[in-house]
């Protein structure tokens, strides 16, 4: 019979390999304070739209793990009105308002304790939906009962399935949740992002509910590592780096749990997928900042709302030639006053024709440097 670390004599003793962790928890941290450096230097504007890209990120990537997919409009809306930014719409939907609500208390309150009240607070906010037939799992905000058998990870078409990972029996779930939530929020006696990783193991481990159990435990380990850093603002999605690497998370994840309470290999790759969460967040914020000088540098060449709409089209990746039918098309705007438009920014230095001439006449932005 295949034995799990749950059932190990020592359980739930965890130990690693302090020295090799020393190299991939430096990476990090030393990514982490670049990142916190670039981010200094960008205006709170700025910084609000880098945070509503995160935690939109991170919503929509919590729910596309377990194969469900947000309306990322809804999602980024209702990150930007909890944010206070502007483009908010009124709520619409109550799963969507549940994942962000979580998503968003797991790191603005980060210093509050981490209870059985607030788990099931966030489990009811995972499942708002519970009566008659759109009723989708039996338990909301309580401990699973395993009356339909044993908690399982099952993959594999039927008469085919492969076990994964079997839980704890539900019977010892209250008491393998107590000692883990006491755990959490003990001072830490070691490193903080260690201790994160190390929590999402261990509650993928007990997996307390009857469903939603990767959602918490990702939001676990976002509450983990906001601890670790001291601060509620968030700019790197872990969650978006764990789906971008889903096929490997699984396996180390499956990993960890069939083998010893030696977490070492577990905590090298949560590490490494945290420094690579930082990197792909340096990437995008890179281009918040060349946006932030652009806007800086021509904050007084007086541009219009509609120069600066189609301005912010073509800094966003715009690929092929910007002409006048296309400014007339982007701006809604009549062939025109798309003449004027563009005639005007030329002469501020903002637009240059581009070579050629003629009926293929074309402009594109202007290069500047510090």
């Amino acid at each position: 019979m295949r034995k799990y670390i749950w059932q190990l004599a020592d359980w739930p003793t965890w130990r690693y390999d302090a020295h090799a962790l020393l190299r991939p928890l430096a990476d990090a941290k030393a990514k982490r304070g670049e990142l916190k450096g670039r981010m200094a230097s960008v205006g709170f504007a700025d910084q609000g739209i880098a945070q509503l890209d995160a935690l939109t990120c991170d919503a929509v990537a919590t729910s596309e793990i377990e194969g469900e997919r947000l309306d990322l409009r809804l999602v980024r809306s209702s990150v930007a009105r909890r944010l206070g930014l502007p483009g908010a719409l009124p709520p619409k939907d109550a799963q969507v308002e549940g994942v962000v609500e979580m998503t968003l208390d797991a790191t603005r309150n980060y210093a509050e304790a981490l209870t059985t009240e607030r788990l099931f607070q966030w489990h009811a906010l995972l499942f708002p939906i519970q009566l008659g037939k759109d009723r989708r799992i039996r338990s909301v905000a309580n401990w699973r009962d395993d009356a339909a058998g044993p908690m399982q990870v099952i993959s594999g078409s039927l008469g085919r399935e492969i076990i994964h990972f079997e839980a704890p029996p539900a019977a010892r779930v209250p008491a393998e949740m107590n000692t883990f939530l006491r755990w959490f929020d003990a001072p830490p006696d070691g490193d903080g992002l260690i201790k994160a990783a190390i929590a999402h193991l261990w509650f993928l481990t007990i997996h307390p509910f009857e469903d939603g159990n990767g959602r918490v435990a990702r939001a676990i380990a976002d509450l983990g590592i906001a601890r670790d850093e001291q601060t509620s603002t968030r700019f790197v999605s872990m969650t978006r780096q764990i789906n971008a690497e889903k096929s490997d998370y699984y396996d180390a994840v499956e990993s960890a749990q069939s083998g010893s309470l030696d977490v070492t290999p577990w905590l090298e790759w949560f590490l490494a997928c945290y420094t690579r969460a930082i990197e792909a967040t340096s990437a995008t914020t890179a281009r918040v900042l060349v946006l932030s000088r652009y806007w800086t540098k021509f904050a007084d060449v007086g541009i219009s709302e509609r120069q600066r709409k189609v301005l912010a089209r073509l800094l966003d990746h715009f690929e092929g030639k910007l002409t006048v039918q296309k400014w007339a098309k982007f701006a809604n705007t009549s062939h025109d006053t798309a003449n004027r438009d563009i005639a005007d920014l030329v002469e501020k230095g903002v637009l240059a024709r581009s070579p050629g001439g003629g009926r293929n006449t074309s402009y594109e932005l202007v290069e500047f440097t510090d």
